[in-house]
């Protein structure tokens, strides 16, 4: 499998597809209940469209973005995926690195098995730290602590996560605590024995960050039982003031998908919000946070920080999301799909992908400059609420 025969994200994700056995590629592609969001998410990019303009000056084509201070490459980071490394040993530090080296941010999961002091050396001034709420406050105010001490600059809390999802998927397949796997699920997995055979020599991940809170030299289990006990957690408001005055740096709201939430983290200081439905992993009738996007600028475009995830597959998508209000974007399956197949290159080559076909579609659209975006560049057709938007496969 020569990982530069992708030529788009696409590819990877069919890769990656051949490389797991299907318990894991279902973890990354799944959504929850009929999927409908997973459908909504790509269909709102589908729907709208970019309107050219010829005879401008694009021989330069700039994609730099400033976010928080930081002048990045490209316009798009990579989101947080949890359990990277049951997909590729050292995924969440691969993907640090690829971050890193291409001059993008990195947002190291909640829900991952690389830690944030590890991040805090690769990458203290690419990566963010995404921060799942505890039931045990404690818990949630020392991992605070430990992200500010690693010298990580932003952090970003969750707060679309509070219960558990119905992922049918991962349900069907076993993938749960405890695992109930099946022969059928067993005798699939040998059919994928690159994948197997990192498995076997590194054996069950472990959520990192969460280890130190398991008691003295905790087993993997014994990790992932504290994990599930901890959280979801019920927070509110309250929390986010919280978070607020023990954070000195960047605070960032991930899954804001309403006007009115979007307001209260502004007037409590928050300095960024992204607009997301989890990657159509929590509430399958959740609109597409494409469609909810440009109200939600309005509403606090001059007070904080808008940015975005959910559903960008191509170059054009990151334009459409920009063009709609956006500042920034982050994407997590297609990193997620090329450091599976290919570790440290595949990652790379994934965000290579989405550079490149951010600048042919910059030139086709005749756009030298993001400063140029605004909704005015977007053609929208009417919702087709018929048509059946899921992938084969």
């Amino acid at each position: 499998m020569n990982i530069c025969d992708a030529i788009n994200l696409e590819d990877l994700r069919h890769m990656a597809k051949r490389y797991l056995p299907k318990i894991a590629f279902d973890y990354i592609e799944g959504g929850v209940d009929d999927e409908d969001g997973l459908n909504h998410n790509q269909a709102a990019f589908r729907r709208h469209r970019l309107i050219p303009q010829y005879l401008v000056d694009i021989a330069t084509r700039n994609q730099t973005a400033r976010l928080f201070g930081h002048d990045y490459a490209s316009p798009f980071g990579i989101a947080p995926t949890g359990l990277a490394a049951l997909f590729r040993p050292g995924a969440d530090m691969m993907l640090a690195q690829a971050a890193r080296e291409a001059n993008i941010p990195f947002i190291l999961s909640g829900a991952s098995t690389g830690s944030i002091e590890d991040l805090g050396k690769l990458a203290p001034d690419h990566g963010w730290y995404q921060l799942y709420a505890a039931r045990d406050k404690t818990i949630s105010e020392d991992m605070i602590r430990r992200v500010h001490e690693a010298g990580l600059k932003t952090l970003v809390f969750t707060v679309d996560v509070p219960i558990h999802a119905k992922r049918e998927r991962n349900r069907r397949n076993g993938f749960s605590r405890p695992l109930k796997l099946s022969l059928a699920t067993k005798i699939e997995a040998l059919r994928h024995p690159h994948w197997l055979a990192g498995y076997l020599k590194n054996g069950k991940p472990t959520f990192a960050n969460w280890a130190a809170y398991a008691g003295d030299d905790p087993t993997s289990d014994q990790v992932a039982d504290l994990v599930a006990t901890q959280t979801p957690a019920p927070i509110t408001w309250r929390d986010v003031e919280n978070f607020r005055n023990l954070w000195p740096d960047f605070l960032v709201l991930k899954g804001i998908m309403s006007t009115t939430d979007a307001v209260r983290a502004a007037d409590m200081g928050v300095d960024g919000i992204i607009v997301s439905n989890h990657g159509a992993r929590q509430l399958d009738r959740a609109p597409s946070p494409l469609d909810v996007l440009p109200a939600i600028k309005a509403a606090v475009g001059e007070r904080m920080t808008v940015m975005f995830d959910s559903g960008i597959r191509r170059g054009s998508d990151v334009l459409t999301a920009l063009c709609l209000g956006a500042e920034f974007v982050f994407l997590g399956r297609s990193t997620l799909y090329g450091v599976t197949v290919g570790g440290l290159a595949g990652a790379t080559h994934a965000i290579d992908i989405l550079r490149g076909e951010i600048d042919v579609v910059m030139g086709q659209a005749g756009i030298s400059d993001f400063g140029q975006l605004d909704p005015d560049r977007i053609f929208c057709d009417p919702p087709d609420h018929g048509r059946n938007d899921r992938r084969a496969g």
